[in-house]
């Protein structure tokens, strides 16, 4: 008796795969995603058209010509760029360019020669009463100036006789800053001490610690103090206002444009033209700088 053959299964036939991507649910997701991307896209775009038309209104009024400026139209008929150099060749525009300077770039320079020692001692040593010294400090951030303002006045110009001129503002920089002292403590509390102490072990004093091993570590706290004090002294109104109102040639360039928009109150190309002249070297150091100001802000913990 022969055995009966074995029956074998033909090898089932390969399922004909679809497309990668191309079942509803893949579609379904690629489409949520588009969405999504151009829901997030839309958002910034017109976050960024609404700070960003200001600045382009502002251009574009500066390069009309007088009549152009008080219609209307919004694009210049003829692009008159000597608006600018009639500005720039105002009477007293170029002292108020120097004094501007001036106050900003030794204000800012004082600020951190003075501060950086203060907030190493506050971040680093242990002494009584550097909690006290601390809550005196954060107090003074929270004291507005204007409650000081008239004594500090009537030091300055009856008791010192530096009444008429920017070094009222500029001298007290000398002493620190409440709010640049608190940044950079909050930066320096950051690095470790095995690095102070190795510096010590070297035979690094405390001066020398702070020069050769914290202040390059403390370079984006630096920058962004220095960005914070540059700005607030470039565009300080108040100061001198209540120093320097008397005497034109001590004018910062805050004050000046006030009275130059009066001066030119029908003018509004000139104005704007002077506005941006103004803005255009906070607006220039901001973008080159924006890198270290971000992370020292950041990396301070200094949010909002």
């Amino acid at each position: 008796m022969t055995p009966s053959p074995t029956l074998t299964k033909a090898p089932a036939r390969p399922a004909r795969n679809s497309p990668a991507g191309s079942s509803p649910a893949a579609r379904a997701a690629r489409r949520r995603a588009l969405l999504n991307w151009v829901a997030v896209h839309s958002v910034a775009v017109a976050a960024a058209l609404f700070f960003l038309l200001p600045f382009v209104f502002v251009f574009l009024t500066s390069v009309m010509d007088d009549q152009q400026a008080l219609t209307t139209d919004y694009w210049p008929t003829h692009w008159n760029w000597g608006n600018y150099s009639k500005v720039w060749n105002t009477p007293g525009f170029l002292s108020w360019w120097r004094n501007t300077l001036l106050y900003a770039g030794a204000g800012t320079l004082l600020t951190i020669v003075s501060s950086l020692p203060v907030a190493y001692a506050l971040a680093k040593f242990r002494f009584r009463g550097r909690n006290l010294a601390l809550m005196a400090v954060i107090a003074m951030m929270m004291l507005p100036p204007q409650v000081t303002v008239i004594p500090m006045y009537l030091f300055w110009t009856k008791q010192m006789g530096l009444g008429n001129s920017l070094w009222p503002l500029i001298i007290p920089m000398a002493f620190g800053d409440a709010f640049s002292i608190f940044l950079l403590r909050q930066f320096l509390l950051t690095i470790p001490k095995e690095y102070l102490e190795a510096a010590r072990i070297d035979g690094c004093g405390d001066l020398r610690t702070l020069l050769r091993v914290v202040l390059p570590m403390a370079k984006p706290a630096i920058a962004a103090v220095a960005l914070f004090q540059f700005f607030y002294c470039w565009n300080d109104y108040f100061g001198p206002q209540i120093y320097a109102a008397n005497d034109q040639d001590s004018w910062t360039l805050s004050y000046g444009l006030e009275s130059f928009k009066a001066a030119h109150h029908t003018n509004w190309n000139l104005t704007m033209a002077a506005t941006l002249l103004v803005m255009a070297p906070v607006i220039t150091l901001f973008f080159f700088a924006q890198k270290s100001f971000i992370e020292g802000v950041t990396l301070t913990g200094v949010k909002g």
